[in-house]
């Protein structure tokens, strides 16, 4: 018999796990958000691009880290000691992560905060992006999140600073320089441009 889940209980990774249906969720402290079907051409197009030069680099340079793209389970455990299944109310797929600790790599995903995160902004993700998922990647440990907006041809980025928490943000805008770093892998700078032409 399928599992429906209840919108309105607190669920774990253990239940998440049990779910057959072919529908996208994320658990927000154990709270279900059905995410939309599939993504505009526009959204996709900027992650291909992005995840291009990344993949190149990593490859081209070596080193740990590696870039996975949704659908990938990221979960964020509350402490270092609860990761098992039941322990674990948080899972997120962003559209793109830079992991660069393969311990964190398991067969279901990743386990801990990735090094780098980026959500690619639509206006139904737009305060989810930029308040719940900001905080819960701030408390995650993530070392930079980029929020991405396809509409303002922009880039926000945080980075993590040593008191645990993320900067006031750096925005690249189109009256800003369009060659912006990515401090995850170092060497790689990515060009807003190129990630925003004819989308």
């Amino acid at each position: 018999m399928e599992v429906v889940p209840d919108l309105n209980r607190r669920y774990t990774y253990a239940d998440y796990l049990t779910w057959a249906d072919d529908k996208m969720r994320e658990l927000l402290n154990g709270v279900i958000r059905v995410m939309s079907p599939a993504p505009t051409l526009q959204h996709a197009v900027i992650v291909r691009r992005m995840g291009y030069e990344m993949i190149h680099f990593v490859k081209k340079n070596g080193g740990d880290c590696q870039v996975f793209f949704a659908p990938f389970d990221v979960r964020l455990p509350r402490t270092a000691g609860e990761t098992a299944p039941h322990e674990v109310y948080t899972v997120v797929q962003p559209d793109i992560c830079v992991v660069c600790d393969r311990s964190k790599l398991d067969k279901r995903g990743c386990l801990g905060a990735p090094d780098m995160v980026a959500e690619i902004l639509s206006p139904a993700s737009l305060k989810y992006d930029l308040n719940e998922k900001f905080n819960l990647y701030e408390a995650g440990g993530v070392k930079e999140y980029w929020v991405v907006d396809p509409a303002g041809k922009s880039v926000h980025i945080f980075v993590m600073q040593e008191n645990g928490k993320f900067d006031n943000g750096t925005i690249i805008d189109e009256d800003s320089e369009r060659i912006i770093p990515v401090r995850t892998l170092k060497g790689l700078s990515l060009d807003a441009d190129m990630l925003f032409a004819d989308v």
